[in-house]
Formats: structure tokens, sequence, C-alpha cells
């Protein structure tokens, strides 16, 4: 049988030009860049290649790049710096959106218990955050605006730039959890108006275990892990140079290839749309056309999406609920409820993330194998039958 993957919101295959280009600092090239030997030169001028090539990708400076373990580490960094150079100033309000990754949700509930104040902006049924509506929250105690380049479930892509502008008229540092969207989207810092930028490389195909922050120059960053002077005094430990090698090379490929697999994507993520769409009492989730090229997000009335994947599975399609991240929790997506889907129907979420290799052969399959299994879970539901009995209505048109 088959695999189809469409989980590659939660990660993707390495590509072979990042796997390439991490073998010799696996094998011969393994010298610490801290060590001041031609062996340690030598890895020391491998991480300075990849500092350029990330900062290429991103519109950056080299210096305004620091290595991490990934988004997570990357968010967490970037908003306790904003948080730390606000409260100097007396500022302790921050503006962010219901619909963030954990990553910056738990860092603001974080916050608030240390006294500062948290506004969330509700977005639009579509998933999008209005730029007016973040002007409107800033204050005059505001320090930091932080709202998600494209979101991890429902795909809903930011109006990033028109956000940044906003920000960079109010003095307000903004920050971007852009894991989503970096190799898939044409992301720049400067012209976005990001001061502050998180990216994970298992997301378009490189090694797990290394990310970004982007820091704007100017902005001084806290330090999450002390010890050495690595990342110039910034992030403590050894570089992962076999990983941040990879990165750059797997950051540089997506970069290059990104109009070409999105022309591709974008027609087949149309498709599978389309299909789901026929299903009854369906509804797609996030923004018709404002999302990213690879998502499709599907709420089924009357089914649990867990039982609904676990049958996908036995059919040899990998997809998901939502966020890899909230994968062992059994209350429902905060995404979807954010954008008004009931607690009933959220739980009844399907996310396809589409990657190179899919074709149109795979997305008839998919769109089948769906339909079979969302008719199968409804005849076995007794809420279901409820439904077509009368005796409950239903929630989705």
């Amino acid at each position: 049988m088959k695999r189809i993957y469409a989980d590659n919101a939660a990660t993707t295959r390495m590509s072979r030009r990042a796997i390439d280009a991490m073998l010799p600092y696996l094998d011969t090239a393994y010298a610490n860049p801290s060590s001041l030997h031609s062996a340690g030169q030598e890895a020391a001028e491998a991480l300075r290649r990849a500092r350029e090539e990330v900062a290429a990708c991103l519109g950056a400076e080299p210096k305004e790049i620091v290595f991490t373990s990934g988004g997570s580490e990357a968010d967490n960094q970037a908003i306790l710096s904003a948080a730390a150079l606000g409260e100097r100033k007396g500022k302790r309000h921050i503006v962010s959106t219901a619909i963030e990754h954990h990553a910056v949700l738990h860092t603001l509930k974080k916050l608030e218990k240390q006294g500062f104040s948290v506004t969330l902006l509700p977005p639009r049924e579509n998933g999008v955050i209005p730029p007016e509506e973040v002007e409107r929250a800033i204050r005059e105690d505001t320090c930091l605006v932080s709202v998600m380049y494209a979101n991890n479930e429902i795909g809903t892509v930011e109006p990033i730039r028109e956000i940044g502008a906003v920000c960079r008229a109010r003095g307000v540092l903004f920050h971007s959890d852009a894991v989503q969207a970096v190799g898939h989207l044409p992301v720049n810092v400067k012209e976005d108006g990001i001061d502050l930028l998180a990216l994970s490389a298992h997301k378009f195909h490189g090694p797990k275990g290394a990310g970004v922050l982007y820091a704007r120059a100017g902005v001084p960053l806290v330090s999450l892990i002390e010890g050495g002077a690595q990342e110039r005094g910034k992030r403590a430990g050894t570089e992962n140079i076999p990983a941040i090698v990879g990165m750059a090379a797997a950051l540089r490929e997506a970069c290059e290839k990104r109009e070409e697999v999105n022309a591709r994507l974008l027609p087949l993520r149309d498709r599978l749309i389309e299909g789901l769409s026929r299903i009854p009492r369906s509804a797609l989730n996030g923004d018709r056309t404002a999302r990213l090229p690879s998502n499709v997000n599907f709420c089924f009335e009357g089914i649990e999406g867990e039982s609904l994947l676990l049958l996908l599975d036995q059919k040899g399609i990998c997809a998901s609920s939502g966020s890899a991240c909230t994968s062992g929790s059994l209350d429902p997506s905060h995404v979807l409820l954010a954008i008004g889907r009931p607690h009933e129907v959220a739980h009844g979420s399907l996310r396809l993330s589409i990657g190179e290799d899919f074709t149109e052969e795979d997305a008839d399959y998919v769109i089948a194998a769906v339909s079979e299994t969302v008719a199968y879970l409804r005849g076995i539901s007794p809420v279901w039958q409820e439904c077509l009995a009368g005796k409950r209505p239903f929630i989705l048109p």
C-alpha cells in the first residue's frame, strides 16, 4: 500500500541537499568552531557561511542571525527579550492573537504571572487579524506586538507587512512566529517591518533541532542559556554545525524553488478543497485564498478527528487534526475555537499539509478516502443519527 504523507506542517523529510551539506561536519570537519586551531577555524568558516546564507534568504544582515534549537526557543527568546526591554522603559503591555502557537501563548502566560498585561486579539472567521485591530490595541505602555506570519493549523497568511507598518509608526517592536512561512512564502524582514522573527529548519526540509532567531540590529536580547560566548553571547553552548549547515542549505534550496513548488501545490491544494467541500456538513477552516499553498483544513460535523486520523492511516494517509505539539491533548484546537467553531465541530477537524511529491492521483485518493471514512464514522455515530432523525439540529450548513 502506498503511503501518502500529508503532514508536512508537522515536519518535512530532509532534502538530499541538506543531508549532503551536513555529512562532512558529521565525519571529517567535526571540530569546535570556537577552537583556534585550523580544524576549528574550518568549522567557524562553515558557521559564518551558514549565517550569511540564512540572512540573505530573510533580507537580513548576518549579525542579526542567532542560531537556536528551533522555533520554540526563538519565540521564547524574542518575547522575553522584548518584555525585558519594555520593562526597563516602564512598558508592560503586549499585544498578540488568540491563534498563536503555544510557544508564544505559554510565554505570554508566564509574563502575565510576572505582572505584564496581555491583549489577545480575536481573529475574523477566516483567521485574519486586521491591522486596524492591532493599531487599536496598542497603548502607550505597549512594548511588543506578536503576530504569527501564517497559522500552523488553518494556514491563514496574515497581513504582516501592514501590521509591521502599524508597529513601526507607533514605535512598538514587532515579533512574528514565521515557522510555517519561511521557505514557503517570500519573507523579507526589512520590507515586512519585522524586528524579531522565529523559524525552524525542519519545516522546510532541514534537520530537526535547528532554528533561527532574527533580531534587528539594535534590539537587545536576553540570554535563555548562560555559559560561553557563542552566538555573540546571546545563546551559550557549542553550535550544532552539522544542523546549522543543513538548515542553511535547505533554506537556500527552498527559497530557490519556492515559486516553482508553489505553482505545483496551489492547484493541488484547491483540488483537495473543492473535493472535500462536497462532503455534506463540512467546512473549510481558514481563508480560501490568503492561505499557505500546502494547507487544507476542514471540520466535519458528527465525527471525532482522532478516529478519522486512525482510519486514514490504515488507508496509507498520514495527516493531522491540528498542531503536532498538541496531538496528545483531548481538548479541541484553540485556533478553531477562536475562529468560532463550536466544540462539537472543532473535535472533527482534519489538517492536510501537502509536499512537493504530492500528485493529482494522491489528491483524488485522499478525497475518496476522507469521504468514505467520514460516511462510515457518521454511520456509527448516535449523535449523527439523531441529527438525521430531526431530534437535534445540525450545526454546519
